[in-house]
């Protein structure tokens, strides 16, 4: 069977951008942990590992259809020099994600790849629950600023 092109490229933007994903949450634990937010770097640490079950997930799929995986040089990490910084940086990768499997849940269901369709529509909707629940820190942040400030 011929793969498509483009749903190769999808799956390795999508691969790339969990990796980085990984690497940047794992990154933010360890400052957090050096800067004493012991609650905040156990948080941080739990995305890492979420992410790092999509790269798994992706991996698996990507290896079912014969598919070397390859995921491209890594951006630097966006660790920020607060708190505050990450969240709005972690925030906007979530942000990216969504949009990488909106665009690639489409595509599979237009070629009609049902299995390619189902793992981007999935990580959509994890990718989506992650952006709620970083939203809500950040509110939640925010509003202790408010209190203490």
């Amino acid at each position: 069977m011929l793969m498509d092109p483009k749903l190769i490229g999808f799956l390795s933007r999508a691969l790339s951008h969990e990796m980085r994903a990984v690497q940047q949450y794992l990154a933010q634990s360890v400052l957090c942990d050096m800067w004493g937010l012991t609650e905040d770097a156990g948080k941080l640490r739990n995305e890492s590992g979420e992410e790092l079950e999509h790269v798994e997930r992706l991996i698996r799929h990507m290896l079912g259809l014969g598919l070397v995986p390859n995921g491209t040089q890594l951006p630097p990490v966006r660790a920020g020099r607060t708190l505050r910084e990450m969240l709005a940086a972690d925030w906007q990768m979530e942000r990216d994600a969504i949009r990488i499997y909106t665009e690639a849940s489409r595509y599979s269901a237009r070629i009609r790849n049902n299995a390619a369709c189902q793992l981007f529509t999935d990580l959509l909707h994890e990718e989506q629950k992650h952006l709620e629940l970083l939203q809500e820190w950040i509110m939640a942040l925010d509003q202790k600023e408010v209190t203490d400030g």
